[in-house]
């Protein structure tokens, strides 16, 4: 049944990527959107991440490949993959389900949903960025894989074997032409995949501030206020915040890794857990330097880290983190992957005193839940991108004005069901 968003007054929790595109969304379906978030827009994890709108994003963590890998991540000592095994034990169901997910068959959902969600942001993304002022921050030049020796890149065929069955597009670079793409480099790779459906923006925090801006220019209300608790008065929901409460017909949570709790509070069930991740900039590469020699974000597998030229410097991010979304900082990551990262490239000294950590919230199928909350009619849901919540934020954004709509998307929703896992 259609249910049109004109003249629904619609609250939108979270001001990250995702719940900002979402604001835009509704917005221009005629919905009157206030956006509230207890800090301002974009300076969460939507501020941290690496900056890279791919295509590759497609393969989880919890892929085939994983299997090959267990019993070196088991030691719990890799830069790519750290765990608190109090967290385990305190969240098995979300750890099997993790590890159960690896096998081919469920992997092959995942990826083809990711990938579909992928696709529907890329024009959103380039849309909005000019729409928005700030299209100079997007650069298309792809992101480069790097190999360390022939064995290493032969052992990430399946991965290299999956962007091809999807239809990516990419290029075997051997060392010079490591050397003429990304000069700056040491002469340290032996080969690399040059992922050429990539995209990549220079401050991802400001490219959502301006995603925020362009929305309140067109008229909706942005609420800066720590939110508490949602509560049913008759035909609307009251989101309880330190400003007071706010009415509306729809509540959208788009939360991040806090959207656990709040939804806990309400009476939900939220199986999830949290990929926290580390960030830092060096010298030579500072603010001012745009990012230094680098052209375009490289990932190093072995070294478990992603070097991304930002409007800030060059900016270091870790791989995953699994514990508390609360747990004491652990920089044993960035220590590793910094030692990685000043063999392949002249990094200088760090830029700040202390390390940038964000926290990516995640299920065990590693897919979002966008769309409506069980047992909370008008309460619809958007969060649980893992890593690909920044480049996802329009493809979600539309999915979910289309469920609430009553429409058919442009891709199926089916898989990002809220009905999977919230109780």
């Amino acid at each position: 049944m259609m249910d049109s968003l004109t003249d629904k007054t619609v609250i939108v929790l979270g001001a990250g990527m995702v719940g900002v595109c979402a604001a835009l969304e509704l917005q221009a379906r005629g919905a009157q959107v206030t956006l509230i978030d207890r800090r301002p827009p974009g300076q969460e994890t939507s501020y941290g991440n690496a900056g890279i709108i791919a295509r590759a994003s497609l393969i989880p963590l919890n892929n085939p490949g994983l299997w090959a890998e267990l019993p070196k991540l088991l030691g719990n000592r890799s830069a790519p993959l750290r765990y608190s095994w109090s967290f385990m034990l305190r969240n098995p169901g979300w750890a099997i389900g993790f590890l159960r997910r690896a096998r081919m068959a469920p992997f092959m959902e995942t990826a083809t949903a990711l990938d579909g969600l992928i696709n529907l942001s890329f024009a959103g993304h380039k849309r909005l960025m000019t729409e928005a002022g700030v299209r100079d921050r997007l650069r298309e030049t792809g992101w480069v894989y790097l190999y360390r020796t022939q064995a290493a890149f032969q052992g990430a065929a399946f991965g290299h074997d999956m962007l091809a069955t999807f239809g990516v597009d990419t290029e075997v670079l051997d060392q010079a032409g490591i050397r003429d793409l990304e000069p700056a480099l040491n002469p340290i790779f032996e080969r690399a995949l040059w992922i050429k459906d990539a995209m990549s923006v220079n401050a991802p925090g400001r490219v959502v501030e301006a995603y925020a801006k362009l929305f309140a220019d067109r008229g909706g209300r942005i609420e800066q206020a720590a939110v508490a608790s949602l509560t049913r008065v008759d035909d609307d929901w009251l989101v309880n915040t330190q400003k007071g409460p706010f009415a509306g017909k729809r509540v959208i949570v788009a939360l991040g890794p806090w959207s656990r709790s709040f939804l806990e509070r309400a009476g939900m069930t939220v199986p999830m857990a949290y990929e926290r991740g580390y960030h830092m900039h060096y010298t030579g590469h500072c603010a001012g330097a745009d990012g230094g020699a680098l052209t375009r974000p490289i990932y190093d597998p072995a070294g478990g880290y992603v070097l991304s030229p930002m409007e800030d410097g060059l900016r270091l991010s870790t791989g995953v983190e699994l514990t508390d979304l609360d747990a004491p900082p652990n920089d044993a990551q960035l220590t590793l992957a910094e030692a990685s990262a000043r063999d392949a490239i002249d990094l200088g000294t760090r830029c700040h005193d202390t390390p940038w950590m964000g926290r990516r919230p995640t299920f065990p199928d590693s897919r979002p839940v966008i769309g409506a909350a069980p047992g909370h009619p008008g309460v619809f849901v958007a969060f649980g991108h893992q890593h690909i919540g920044f480049k996802t934020g329009p493809g979600t954004a539309s999915l979910l004005a289309d469920v609430m709509e009553g429409k058919t998307p442009d891709i199926p929703a089916a898989p990002f069901s809220p009905a999977r896992f919230l109780r």
